[in-house]
């Protein structure tokens, strides 16, 4: 070996790690995405979209792990606690905005202090979806004849949800507490296995993230009253927003969702410097693009410093929409 050599990897072996990093040293094992939720769900159809073109970039294998539980928060908790740098969690709207208000010091982990920020991989609204053989046997074809049921029905609509403090749940508190109705709130373990017996007919309704539920709406087995978002979805262009179908009554009633990654705090800035690049990278390619607005996403790929700055925002927006509504863990 000669001296420069020899000079040379004497300087490799005395750089910090976090520079041996950005060298090119990370990622050097599979990285894993844990998903909060069961698969079936739009966090998973999320993640199972993005990881394989994070792995062609990453020269590692990107292994998507499902860890359901109590609203996303033990899947959210065990991110929190990694400590191999090589462990994301897709979060959402739900682990990182509503839980906060939702369990307050039940909460396992700190929205803020436990996480680094990644970027924002898709916005989607919810949708207003029924059961169509309910649907037709108590007259309901529109958000107003939704409402005139619960109404006149009180606890008779079974309302499903993919977990207690998730937008789905929150979706339907604040459409219940607009509206003045009651219906009987299911938290699931997520979309997945809620949209199985929304279907079946063991629920009635639910306000779903639109990804999951789209082709069951394509297919019939599920009827779309409205979306959330405060604008139609390019999606469903046909299907009126929660609040122009619901008049006066539900004027500006919003109540939409968003997906994304976060690593934990103690990962060091230039791994998610490389991942916030590589993965807004996929995201800007024009098949990930379409994958996603077909199913009713819209892709974004932001910084990690307007991520962090959504997260502020979205905590502030959801503390109040949770003391508006008056949700609470069942």
């Amino acid at each position: 070996m000669d001296s420069t050599r020899r000079r040379l990897l004497g300087i490799a072996a005395a750089l910090p790690t976090s520079l041996a990093w950005s060298q090119g040293g990370w990622p050097s094992r599979p990285v894993r995405i844990i998903v909060p939720f069961p698969a079936g769900g739009t966090t998973d159809i999320l993640a199972r979209v993005l990881a394989p073109e994070l792995q062609a970039r990453l020269g590692e294998a990107v292994i998507v792990d499902n860890r359901p539980g109590a609203g996303g928060n033990i899947g959210t908790a065990e991110v929190a606690r990694s400590t191999d740098g090589h462990t994301l969690v897709m979060g959402t709207v739900g682990t990182h905005a509503i839980n906060a208000a939702l369990y307050g010091a039940r909460l396992p982990y700190d929205p803020v202090r436990d996480f680094a920020p990644v970027t924002l991989v898709a916005g989607v609204p919810n949708v207003l979806v029924v059961n169509p053989k309910k649907a037709q046997e108590l007259g309901i074809a529109s958000v107003p004849d939704l409402v005139r049921v619960a109404r006149a029905k009180p606890g008779v609509l079974n309302m499903a949800s993919s977990g207690n403090g998730t937008s789905i749940h929150l979706a339907g508190e604040l459409f219940k507490s607009t509206t003045g109705t009651y219906m009987v709130h299911f938290p699931y373990r997520g979309s997945g296995p809620a949209l199985v017996d929304l279907i079946g007919g063991t629920m009635d309704l639910m306000f779903d993230n639109l990804p999951s539920s789209m082709p069951h709406i394509r297919s019939g087995r599920l009827k779309a009253l409205a979306v959330t978002s405060a604008a139609r979805s390019p999606a469903l262009p046909e299907l009126p927003t929660v609040a122009e179908a619901g008049g006066p009554l539900l004027k500006g009633y919003e109540a939409s969702s968003w997906f994304g990654l976060l690593a934990p705090a103690a990962m060091p800035a230039d791994s998610v410097a490389r991942v916030q690049r590589e993965t807004a990278r996929a995201l800007g390619l024009p098949n990930i693009r379409d994958t996603l607005a077909s199913q009713g996403a819209v892709a974004s790929g932001m910084s990690s410093a307007e991520f962090a700055a959504l997260i502020q925002r979205e905590l502030k927006k959801w503390a109040q929409v949770v003391k508006v509504s008056g949700a609470h863990v069942d």
